[in-house]
């Protein structure tokens, strides 16, 4: 399968290269930089620490896509957006694990998932995916009435966007179990004089520091005991295994928004 990397100078997107270079089953055919990036017209395998592979860092997306199979992609909401655009007229698979998108952002990707297979989520770990699935079932089983959920993150001081969307991921599985809608159920700022605690919401604890690639906690916390689901990541590249997956995954099926629990066959639909 013929890949393309983009946002490729980056952390993330080296990883990417490495890891394509080394999974069966797939190649890189592009690499792609934003426009003015000091890493366009360099080789990418040398960007990445490989050493040469003959693959040229350029500028131009749409000709990235001309003759691909995928792209993998951890940019911004904005760039994702052009992206998504650019990969339903090409016909490709997107794999999208870009975060921090608006609602705006998400209805722009759904559009261009009636003509591209999309796959997109905040996290593509297994690890996380399965304990979204776990969080879920805990909050169908625990009463709001008794039990409080908290969702507690800390990533690298560079991350942008918070809460983070691992974060959101868990958020989102939790409000599935109860059956409510998060968005305005969530609680994402305490300073000040607050108040209590409101009934049957959820809480986000965002922190930020030194070089974590991701920490994430769910509490339930009830009178007299508290349950506890917790996963950490030590290294990026389990996202971009978690993406390259997908698109081996996604390459056969129709034309679609999917996520990772519809790649791993945890998904509920």
């Amino acid at each position: 399968m013929k890949l393309v990397v983009v946002g490729a100078a980056g952390r993330m997107g080296q990883a990417l290269i490495r890891l394509v270079h080394g999974i069966e089953g797939v190649t890189l055919h592009a690499a792609v930089a934003r426009p003015g990036s000091p890493f366009v017209g360099k080789d990418a395998g040398e960007i990445a620490g490989l050493g040469p592979n003959g693959i040229i860092i350029g500028d131009d997306p749409l000709a990235a896509f001309l003759h691909a199979d995928g792209v993998l992609d951890f940019t911004t909401p904005a760039t994702t957006n052009e992206f998504a655009a650019l990969a339903a007229q090409a016909r490709i698979v997107h794999i999208i694990g870009t975060t921090g998108c608006s609602v705006e952002d998400e209805a722009t990707i759904a559009a261009a998932a009636r003509h591209a297979r999309i796959v997109k989520s905040g996290n593509m770990g297994l690890g996380v995916n399965l304990l979204s699935v776990l969080v879920e079932q805990a909050a169908r089983a625990l009463d709001p009435a008794d039990w409080d959920i908290e969702v507690l993150e800390m990533h690298h001081k560079r991350k942008v966007d918070a809460p983070s969307g691992t974060a959101l991921l868990l958020g989102d599985a939790a409000a599935r179990g109860r059956d409510i809608d998060l968005a305005s159920n969530s609680v994402r700022v305490r300073d000040g004089h607050t108040g209590p605690r409101k009934q049957g919401t959820i809480g986000f604890a965002t922190l930020r520091g030194g070089s974590i690639v991701g920490e994430h906690s769910v509490i339930f916390a009830g009178e007299g005991e508290t349950v506890t689901m917790s996963h950490s990541a030590t290294d990026r590249t389990i996202f971009g295994r978690g993406a390259v997956k997908a698109a081996l995954w996604a390459r056969d099926k129709k034309p679609g928004l999917y996520s990772m629990l519809d790649v791993l066959g945890l998904s509920s639909k």
